[in-house]
């Protein structure tokens, strides 16, 4: 899954553990990234495997002057393999991380070109939201809180939003309730 909890949060926090406020470590940290079929070795494979492909018809024209008709073009095709390969994972560099504290909560998306997106608000009044249809994308998943409503996860596939929506809704219900001593 391309989403991972760093610090899963299991039980709700103690009535004395200290918040963001006072310097507390968070009692829930959530990390999502997009999903990447081709590996950077993959990667590294395909540019290869094209050009191994390309020097299959050129090695019978080696010496004569219809080498580089073919040779040329096909060092064309195989740069702008890489540059638009190379585009695709610039542009899904999207990082998104929830921390949770007893009193606070921060959702801070990294974006291609360095693009940054921050928001906060207090657990207790946020709520998680699931839209099935209506969103960008089947099963949208929205954190309200204050006077904003933000999505979370809108990358992650079809079939992980609703996980994550009930993962993060008992993440929320533990994070707002607090544990007798």
């Amino acid at each position: 899954m391309p989403y991972e909890w760093d610090t899963p949060i299991t039980r709700a926090p103690a009535p004395d553990a200290p918040g963001h406020d006072a310097g507390g470590a968070p009692i829930a940290v959530l990390h999502l990234w997009p999903y990447r079929s081709l590996p950077k070795r993959g990667f590294a494979f395909a540019i290869g495997f094209a050009y191994l492909m390309l020097m299959i018809p050129v090695a019978g024209f080696v010496g004569t002057a219809a080498m580089w008709w073919l040779f040329f073009p096909g060092l064309i095709a195989i740069v702008g393999l890489w540059w638009f390969l190379g585009k695709s994972y610039r542009d899904g560099e999207i990082l998104e991380e929830l921390t949770i504290w007893p009193d606070h909560v921060r959702l801070t998306r990294t974006g291609p070109k360095r693009s940054h997106a921050e928001w906060e608000a207090n657990p207790h009044w946020v709520t998680v939201q699931r839209h099935p249809t209506g969103g960008p994308v089947k099963d949208y998943i929205t954190l309200k809180g204050g006077a904003r409503e933000v999505e979370i996860g809108a990358f992650l596939h079809e079939d992980e939003r609703p996980a994550l929506f009930d993962e993060l809704t008992r993440a929320f219900t533990l994070a707002k309730s607090r544990r007798m001593p």
